[in-house]
């Protein structure tokens, strides 16, 4: 009975496949690792900033039904100042054009970063084959 258990024990502790990092390997594993952590932040900001540009179009929509004559209060790092109906139609518009030119920044990085994360993929891929995973749980 005892040998039994020990025969079975060293099955589940067997390796089939021997596989040898190198360490260019590890290296290349770890820059996919800091990529991928880095598209992660990347995708926190970019749905941030598309959640901003959204806020931005609403206010521009709502306030649209303004009188002209109206003071309208404009959020300004902390504060809010209060200005005439064009004025705020001006700096919301140029906010929402700064907020563009940074979701095209991030989406640029992204796909720099996207790119060199797929060549280090499949370099991996065809040398660790199905002892490595890449995918991201997502």
């Amino acid at each position: 009975m005892a040998a039994k258990v020990a025969s079975n024990t060293n099955k589940v502790f067997q390796n089939h496949d021997d596989v040898h990092i190198s360490f260019e390997d590890q290296q290349r594993i770890n820059r996919f690792a800091k990529h991928n952590a880095r598209m992660d932040d990347l995708k926190v900001e970019l749905d941030m900033k598309k959640n901003d540009l959204k806020c931005v179009e609403e206010a521009l929509e709502e306030i649209e039904l303004f009188d002209e004559e109206e003071d309208i209060p404009f959020l300004i790092g902390e504060v809010f100042l209060s200005h005439k109906l064009g004025k705020t139609q001006e700096l919301l518009a140029e906010t929402k054009n700064q907020t563009l030119k940074e979701i095209a920044s991030i989406e640029a990085k992204a796909k720099v970063i996207k790119a060199e994360m797929d060549e280090l993929k499949a370099h991996l891929y065809q040398r660790f084959g199905s002892n490595i995973s890449l995918e991201s749980d997502d």
